[in-house]
């Protein structure tokens, strides 16, 4: 079960609502310790004085904000709670907005709001409701760990997120960082019509589920091929500079092959799904990209970029103990267009359909 991590009222109005923060993401990163190589020692940080190079107790310590030049101002704990937020309990509603008015940039954190203890649970269920039918957002502030926050509340799923939201000052203006923007450029109407033509070509429906961290896969499989004693190859790739084509090109070419791996690619509808029109089935954006560059290149005359080897026919016929991490590549050597949405099952069906598809054309 999820664990608070802050408990206090949601206020609007004369209306105090007993709620409590619970996180609302995991973080999924594969982390590592940090040990000296050659040995199994691991490698510890310490505290220590850049002068003398003695550690330096945490009670020692005390912070200085860089004025630049080598001068600071030193502040110790004591002087900074002095001025931090009075301790509340409470989450404060000075505005209802809604979602529409609020760039996604400044959204920072998520966390769910949930009744707390006793006596809320309808507050609670009516303000989700009003603000569910209204399609508004509260903006409120409250302190947490000693730290101010400004925050959206909205609905979500049935119960209540807030997400910590950016300050105004904290949100860059690009065109003052970048010096490349912003672009100033003039486009025909047959380029904006290709354009929107190849928007239109790679419409899908939003499933996160889809996109799967296919990195952490193979690290995970990297490291269980390394804990059952394995030798792992490294092999540098050579990286291949993307061909210069003329745009209007490319967009036609990269219309072509969307629409065509849209009506080619394999249904994986699986059981108890019903297939959706291909209008709707979703191209990834870097195989559009890839086969559209290749297109467009033989079109301009200009030389294609070196593509590796296809698989053996060893290589392209799996069985139940090939992992999903080795599917994939396999996948990618095919040029297997929704390869990183498939299942370890559908994976394995495409690359021996694609395999064997591949023999029977050289057997001819």
């Amino acid at each position: 079960m999820a664990r608070t991590i802050w408990t206090g009222a949601l206020s609007f109005g004369l209306v105090n609502v007993p709620v409590g923060l619970y996180s609302a993401t995991e973080d999924r990163s594969v982390r590592f310790n940090q040990f000296q190589a050659g040995t199994s020692d691991r490698v510890r940080n310490k505290r220590v004085n850049e002068r003398t190079g003695d550690e330096v107790e945490y009670s020692q310590i005390v912070k200085g904000y860089d004025l630049g030049g080598g001068e600071y101002v030193i502040v110790t704990p004591e002087e900074i709670a002095s001025v931090a937020p009075g301790k509340s309990r409470t989450i404060d509603v000075v505005a209802f907005v809604d979602l529409a008015d609020i760039d996604p940039v400044y959204f920072e954190k998520p966390y769910f709001l949930a009744p707390h203890g006793t006596g809320g649970e309808r507050a609670y269920a009516l303000l989700l409701e009003a603000m569910t039918t209204m399609n508004k957002v509260a903006i409120a502030s409250f302190v947490m760990r000693d730290h101010e926050y400004l925050a959206a509340v909205r609905p979500y799923h049935g119960a209540l997120v807030l997400e910590t939201l950016l300050r105004a000052d904290e949100v860059r203006d690009p065109a003052e960082e970048i010096d490349t923007l912003p672009v100033e450029a003039v486009f025909d109407k047959r380029e904006l019509d290709m354009a929107a033509l190849l928007i239109d070509s790679m419409q899908a429906d939003w499933r996160p589920e889809d996109y799967e961290d296919t990195y952490r896969e193979r690290l995970m499989d990297l490291i269980d091929q390394k804990r059952r004693g394995k030798a792992i190859v490294v092999q540098a790739e050579e990286e291949v500079a993307a061909p210069v084509v003329d745009l209007l090109e490319a967009l036609q070419a990269s219309v072509s092959a969307a629409r065509g791996a849209a009506s080619a690619a394999p249904s994986r509808a699986g059981a108890g799904r019903s297939s959706k029109p291909a209008k709707a089935t979703k191209v990834p954006a870097k195989a559009a990209a890839k086969a559209a560059a290749k297109a467009a290149t033989r079109t301009t005359g200009k030389a294609a970029a070196k593509q590796p080897a296809r698989p053996t026919a060893k290589a392209a016929a799996p069985d139940e103990r090939t992992s999903k991490t080795q599917l994939l590549d396999l996948a990618a050597e095919l040029e297997i267009v929704g390869r990183t949405k498939m299942s370890r099952d559908e994976l394995e069906a495409a690359v021996k359909a694609a395999g064997g598809a591949g023999r029977r054309r050289r057997a001819s």
